[in-house]
């Protein structure tokens, strides 16, 4: 079993926005998976399906960004699947648009969302999968920067990045994060 979870924020007014390529990486999947995602219990939706005979859970939170960690440790929880059948994607400032990064584990980078996931599992042993934003935002405006669409010249970058990130995440499903990692970092 594999839970793959797409963090960004609830709401029709955040569709397209930075912080919700985690989302997006999950619309894709269910696309290539046929994985409709249904309503869980009440903190995410959650949808299964299997890949090559694997069985693979997709969630996206229903929480805010920031308030992720309840969310994903109740899916977990839910689907039993250990931590190192988990794989977080999320968007990451510290990247260029089109750009991805795939890590066993680590900290969480500055990353309000992966922080509540890392302090509510109460481990930073977790793969997973960073879609680059970029950082183009005055000093003090962040906020205003993540929660914004991309340019028409890096929503072009986002989306070659998006494919290839879901062909990264069948890698993890085929034979784990390393192959993910030597096949696409």
């Amino acid at each position: 079993m594999a839970l793959i979870v797409g963090l960004g924020n609830p709401g029709v007014e955040y569709k397209g926005t930075r912080h919700n390529v985690g989302f997006e990486l999950i619309d894709k999947l269910s696309e290539k998976l046929t994985i409709t995602l249904q309503p869980g219990n009440g903190l995410f939706f959650l949808g299964e399906g299997h890949f090559k005979s694997k069985k693979v859970t997709l969630m996206k939170p229903v929480t805010f960004m920031n308030r992720s960690g309840r969310a994903v440790s109740s899916a977990i929880a839910k689907t039993e699947t250990p931590l190192t059948d988990c794989i977080i994607c999320y968007d990451d400032i510290n990247l260029q648009p089109g750009t991805i990064r795939i890590r066993p584990s680590g900290s969480a980078g500055g990353h309000n969302g992966l922080t509540d996931i890392l302090n509510q599992l109460q481990t930073r042993d977790i793969p997973r999968l960073r879609l680059g934003i970029g950082n183009d935002f005055p000093r003090g405006r962040q906020s205003d920067y993540v929660l914004s669409p991309f340019t028409s010249e890096q929503r072009t970058c986002v989306d070659e990045a998006l494919e290839v990130a879901s062909e990264a995440i069948l890698a993890f499903l085929r034979g784990g994060i390393d192959l993910a990692m030597n096949e696409f970092n």
